[in-house]
């Protein structure tokens, strides 16, 4: 008889042991067990799973790397998904919207404001030459990113022409590249306006974040109704409502025109680092709290659904 878990998370370097010990402390709670597929035993627990010797209800997906189908927790991702269990988030939903050139027309298509870009194949940059139109709409210096690429792999902040689609092919191989106009947020009371909002089954928070520093903070109530950030939630649910993910960050600015502009679309698997580790760099400690007794909270409803 196979062993039964409630929730499995993968884990590698996304998340500390804040996140995972709130993680372990809301299954106690919920009565759900829960295992941690760390490095040290993805691979028998990927064998044990082909075998029919374990299964888990849901997955939450906190480390794969979608741009690589040989890795193992892709794999496992795909496994689980073939086996019935119910993955947060799926790879039929994930991959699409992590895929920022696919996912960038369907944004416009839905009125979302999103940076003027131009989708360029990996095929074509050799011989690729930015129209005049195109150079106006990019101004100068405007950035490149990967398609598939996170964490800053292969973005080029300082890009001036074609040539520069060289330097994000060299750290990040792709099948896409995205230049994008570089926009220069507003300040609020001297704090840039540029924000990370979190999407977690339903709910969603929304920080302060500074993309030079990776300063988190939370904003709080007083500021959303003094600066009249409301549309930052708008935003982020009408994201959701396109993508169908459960579980994202996005990251958002506002102009000193007052538009808001979603700079990077959807990120799954969200860096949930605490700042209890780091202070100075990662997200607070009542967020992180917060999202854990949600996912936990999420994952519970999609085991009744299933009864």
């Amino acid at each position: 008889m196979a062993r039964i878990y409630d929730l499995v998370m993968t884990h590698k370097l996304d998340a500390d042991d804040f996140f995972i010990h709130r993680v372990q402390q809301h299954c106690a709670e919920a009565g759900l067990n829960f295992f941690l597929i760390e490095p040290l035993w993805v691979e028998a627990f990927l064998e044990r799973f082909q075998r029919g010797k374990i299964w888990a209800r849901v997955l939450l997906n906190m480390h794969s790397e979608h741009h690589q189908p040989e890795d193992i927790y892709h794999r496992l991702v795909c496994l689980a998904t073939a086996r019935d269990t119910q993955v947060i988030d799926p790879p039929e939903v994930a991959l699409p919207v992590f895929d920022k050139a696919r996912l960038h027309s369907q944004l416009v298509a839905a009125g979302v404001t999103v940076p003027e870009t131009v989708v360029v194949p990996r095929a074509e940059i050799s011989t690729f030459q930015l129209s005049e139109p195109q150079r106006a709409a990019l101004g100068s210096p405007f950035v490149i990113k990967p398609a598939m690429g996170y964490g800053r792999r292969g973005v080029v902040l300082d890009a001036t022409g074609e040539t520069d689609l060289a330097r994000s092919v060299a750290s990040w191989p792709d099948t896409h590249y995205l230049p994008q106009r570089r926009f220069t947020p507003r300040l609020l009371h001297d704090e840039a306006a540029y924000f990370r909002a979190y999407f977690v089954f339903g709910s969603v928070w929304c920080c302060w974040w500074n993309c030079f520093t990776d300063r988190y903070r939370l904003l709080t109530a007083k500021e959303r109704e003094q600066f009249s950030l409301a549309p930052l939630e708008e935003i982020t649910r009408q994201i959701t409502s396109l993508t169908g993910m459960k579980f994202f960050s996005s990251e958002i600015t506002q102009l000193e025109s007052g538009e808001f502009v979603v700079i990077d679309y959807v990120n799954d698997q969200c860096h949930l680092l605490s700042q209890s580790s780091n202070p100075q760099m990662e997200v607070p400690d009542e967020l992180v709290a917060a999202i854990a007794r949600r996912l936990v909270g999420g994952a519970r409803e999609l085991i009744a659904a299933r009864k």
